[in-house]
């Protein structure tokens, strides 16, 4: 197990190490492997760098940050510039069903509502705006509308391992309780593990997998 110190000096190796981060303006304080960050960067983009690589550091049990955003003068933009700027962005993509993802800009804070059928549609309009020019911050308040049933779960996750000639999918038990689905039993290996989260993701309507399946070594 890592001391704070030894944690300490590889978080901040590490965000020397990436290259879209400015380390010498990053503060970095370590007590019982929980990691305070503080300092200034310029751009929402640049803190979500920062907060990625420090998760990348193995030994970090927690992450408290406390970064302020300095947007320098060309990257400052008004509330009304970022939301037509983010409406366009979203109305071009074809993943997403028109009109369907409503967006309001508060002080440079974005945040998204309305409803998708599926997961990936919200994450792709999150990612869409996150490194818009002038962004402080995304909210996601998307809902996914849907209706999902244990069975047409489990028939998915069957479906999928038989693709995968993987032979578990009768071992894996799958609750589903207001569209969040919990996945347990047990799998083979990493791949049919990764492959029943994949057809649980897939399936129209669901908002939350919770992982619970163990591995039979």
């Amino acid at each position: 197990m890592k001391t704070d110190e030894k944690l300490k000096e590889d978080v901040n190796a590490e965000l020397k190490w990436e290259p879209s981060i400015n380390a010498a303006r990053i503060g970095v304080e370590v007590k019982d492997g929980i990691v305070n960050l503080t300092g200034h960067v310029d751009s929402y983009s640049e803190k979500l760098e920062v907060e990625r690589a420090t998760q990348r550091v193995t030994g970090v049990r927690a992450l408290s940050v406390e970064i302020e955003i300095d947007l320098p003068g060309a990257s400052q933009r008004n509330d009304s510039d970022i939301a037509s700027t983010a409406q366009n962005v979203l109305g071009w993509m074809s993943i997403l069903p028109y009109g369907a993802i409503k967006i309001m800009v508060e002080n440079g804070w974005i945040t998204l509502s309305g409803e998708v059928d599926w997961e990936f549609q919200k994450v792709a309009a999150v990612v869409a705006v996150r490194y818009l020019m002038g962004v402080r911050g995304v909210s996601d308040d998307i809902q996914i509308k849907s209706k999902v049933s244990s069975g047409v779960v489990q028939s998915e996750i069957e479906a999928a391992l038989k693709r995968s000639a993987m032979d578990d999918a009768k071992k894996i038990n799958v609750v589903v309780n207001n569209a969040n689905v919990t996945l347990s039993g047990k799998v083979g290996n990493w791949a049919e593990r990764e492959s029943a989260r994949h057809a649980a993701w897939g399936t129209p309507g669901v908002k939350k997998v919770v992982d619970n399946m163990t591995l039979s070594y």
